[in-house]
């Protein structure tokens, strides 16, 4: 029987962690590896692209720059995880009027350097800052430049406003609602998150964890699986049907490509990175020099 390998876009649940949500799959479909594209915190639901099999090396071209989230900040109060599992640490009677926050909010686009939060994955010398912050150790978190593309409220009532926003890798909605409460003179935190996109992932083709877990446990049953190419997004592909091409790729050896097969409008830079596929799965990555296709990696 084939190896199992493609995409699951998986509606994470809240209160569990996206290492707990792989690891159920993993083990109730005895499924020998997966990974996941994105952490979501345990408190945030939404979309958690997972991995199977030997698609887990195409995690890192999954398009990170593309993903959106709805959520809502609470006002008047600051924890220390910036959302509301941590504890009070400040408290404000300022609450922002909906007026202050859409101005405020232009201050939040584009390109920005953010702090994350202490309560997080980011590492500090070779340690997780939440591991340090739970020692109650004393450490700064060098600010990244993340990107913002949109940002806009949703609704507003006296104590909590909805967003929505879309933004690239590494940001952090926890340190948003940090630093713009801050901005309006006041404190607050995340009460809700959801993510509704990731690249090619959304919130509309997404399937539940409980319907995924419905499902028997042999692969013929495992339905839900999108096929490894699904995640390419306007990426330089080529399909191959030509059986020696397939067993020489396996092998690890280089093919000749027709580059006439290629979009018309493909760059040069294209051709440093480009993706063979064979009915839906994605085969080999490598470079094309001239029209000979070099493999990096092999997934047959």
């Amino acid at each position: 029987m084939k190896t199992l390998q493609g995409w699951i876009n998986l509606y994470k649940p809240r209160n569990i962690s996206s290492f707990k949500a792989i690891d159920i799959i993993k083990k109730k479909f005895n499924l020998p590896k997966v990974g996941h594209a994105g952490t979501l915190d345990p408190l945030a639901e939404g979309i958690l692209p997972i991995a199977i099999g030997k698609t887990t090396k195409l995690i890192p071209f999954v398009n990170k720059n593309s993903k959106s989230y709805t959520f809502t900040v609470k006002w008047g109060i600051q924890t220390t995880t910036d959302d509301a599992q941590g504890e009070i640490v400040n408290q404000s009677n300022i609450i922002p009027c909906l007026k202050d926050i859409i101005i405020k909010i232009k201050n939040f686009t584009g390109s920005l350097n953010q702090v994350p939060p202490r309560i997080s994955a980011v590492k500090i010398k070779g340690q997780r800052a939440y591991k340090l912050a739970r020692k109650n150790k004393s450490f700064n978190i060098i600010p990244k430049n993340v990107y913002v593309n949109n940002l806009s409220v949703l609704s507003h009532d006296t104590f909590q406003t909805s967003f929505k926003i879309e933004c690239g890798k590494g940001f952090y909605v926890r340190s948003l609602a940090r630093d713009l409460a801050l901005e309006l003179n006041t404190y607050g935190h995340i009460s809700s998150l959801e993510r509704t996109k990731v690249g090619k992932f959304n919130k509309k083709t997404s399937i539940l964890l409980d319907d995924v877990l419905k499902i028997g446990q042999r692969h013929v049953d495992f339905n839900c699986v999108i096929p490894s190419i699904y995640m390419l997004d306007d990426i330089l592909a080529y399909e191959i049907d030509d059986r020696n091409d397939l067993n020489d790729l396996s092998f690890g050896r280089p093919i000749k490509i027709d580059e006439k097969q290629f979009k018309k409008n493909s760059s040069k830079n294209d051709k440093e990175l480009i993706f063979l596929s064979h009915k839906g799965d994605v085969v080999s990555f490598g470079k094309l020099i001239g029209n000979l296709f070099k493999p990096n990696k092999i997934l047959i």
